[in-house]
C-alpha cells in the first residue's frame, strides 16, 4: 500500500467518522427541541407519537396505541427472539422512519410485527408512505419497544419519484 493510499483511507475514516456524529448530534438536537405533545386517550387506544413510545417502553407496556408514521421497508428484525418471540413463519416486522430528523434514518428500536396473512395485503406499500398504526406493546426486551399490530391503515402515497 503507497502513501497515498492509505492518505486516502484516513481521510475518509475521519470523514465518515465526522459524518456519523454530526447526524447523531443533529438527531439529539432535533428530538430536543420538539414540541412535547401529551399523548391523547381514546376508546380504540393511546395516540401517540413513536417517539414518545420508544423513550418509554414500560408505560405502554400492555396497552392499546395509535402511531402516525412514514413507513420505511419490510424486515425480518426483532423475529424470533426468544424473549419477546413473534415466530418469522406467521408474522413480519416493518421499521418505520424517524420524525425527528430530516435524513433517511428507521427507528429501530421499535420493533413492529404483523401477521403474514394481513402483511399481504400492503406489499404495495412504498418508503415513505404515511401510515396510521394500531397495536398493543407487548414488550420492552432489550429496553425497545414490541408493538403487535392489530391494525394498518395508508393514510397518504407517497410521491412517485423518477430515476435518472
Amino acid at each position: 500500500m503507497n502513501i497515498k493510499t492509505t492518505i486516502r483511507s484516513l481521510l475518509l475514516i475521519s470523514l465518515t467518522a465526522c459524518l456519523m456524529t454530526t447526524s447523531n448530534i443533529y438527531v439529539k438536537a432535533n428530538s430536543a427541541t420538539q414540541t412535547k405533545q401529551p399523548p391523547v386517550q381514546t376508546a380504540q387506544g393511546i395516540y401517540v407519537k413513536p417517539l414518545t413510545v420508544v423513550n418509554s417502553p414500560k408505560t405502554y407496556l400492555n396497552k392499546s396505541i395509535i402511531m402516525e408514521a412514514k413507513f420505511d421497508k419490510f424486515s425480518t428484525l426483532g423475529l424470533d427472539y426468544k424473549p419477546a418471540f413473534k415466530s418469522s413463519e406467521q408474522y413480519i416486522s416493518f421499521l418505520i422512519k424517524r420524525d425527528d430528523t430530516t435524513f433517511n434514518i428507521p427507528l429501530s428500536e421499535m420493533k413492529l410485527f404483523i401477521k403474514r396473512d394481513m402483511a399481504e395485503k400492503f406489499i404495495d406499500l412504498k418508503t415513505n408512505d404515511e401510515i396510521q398504526i394500531k397495536g398493543v406493546v407487548f414488550s420492552d426486551a432489550l429496553g425497545d419497544t414490541w408493538v403487535d399490530v392489530n391494525e394498518l391503515k395508508i393514510t397518504k402515497k407517497a410521491p412517485e419519484t423518477t430515476k435518472k
